[in-house]
């Protein structure tokens, strides 16, 4: 007979890239990338917020928890902090690498809603993890439009970019949004050590 032990989850990073790859084999439209984010990309995408003065905070595609669990490490006691993942079996990880976190299993686009479920009026910052240069325009509009319902004007915004796609048409058009909805786009250093090297947007609306 099997102990309890032997049908329970394995959590290491082994484990965690290979859920990953199976989500993004299932939906590489929605999963941008073959690899978690590394702990370097993490940190400088959390660096966008200033965490002392922050009272709500969102996160878009956590995966499986790598910026979740940097930004967790980061909170104050009265800053309310939730993240939205689609792809059931990441949302799972997540969940169990941050159990403190309350991970939802939905699509961004409803975030005001989320929102009001929660009580919460405003988000100060919205951390994202989307593979924007994978979708379709009219789907990236409704996500910056729901986006926009909930964070006022001077709210932060921020999401990370590959070096390797920055000349795909859908990566121009993005840009293109960003610096056209945002009133300060500005681009971070170089995460040389992330798999594809990357940077983060990071906005001011």
């Amino acid at each position: 007979m099997n102990s309890s032990t032997d049908t329970a989850p394995v959590d290491n990073a082994f484990s965690h890239h290979t859920q990953f790859l199976k989500a993004f084999f299932r939906s590489s439209a929605h999963v941008g990338a073959i690899a978690p984010s590394s702990g370097e990309l993490s940190a400088i995408l959390a660096d966008t917020v200033d965490w002392d003065r922050v009272e709500c905070v969102v996160e878009y595609g956590p995966g499986t928890g790598v910026v979740t669990e940097e930004i967790a490490r980061r909170l104050k006691g009265r800053t309310r902090f939730f993240a939205i993942e689609r792809d059931p079996a990441l949302a799972a990880i997540a969940r169990r690498r941050c159990p403190s976190v309350e991970v939802i299993e939905d699509c961004v686009t409803r975030v005001p809603e989320l929102c009001r479920e929660r009580g919460i009026e405003k988000v100060d910052a919205i951390l994202s993890g989307l593979p924007w240069a994978s979708f379709p325009s009219s789907l990236t509009e409704e996500i910056l439009a729901a986006t926009f319902e909930v964070l006022p004007e001077g709210g932060r915004f921020a999401t990370f970019a590959y070096w390797q796609g920055l000349l795909m048409p859908g990566s121009r058009r993005f840009r293109q949004l960003l610096r056209e909805q945002f009133g300060s786009v500005e681009r971070s250093e170089t995460a040389w050590r992330n798999l594809p090297p990357a940077f983060v947007y990071r906005c001011v609306r």
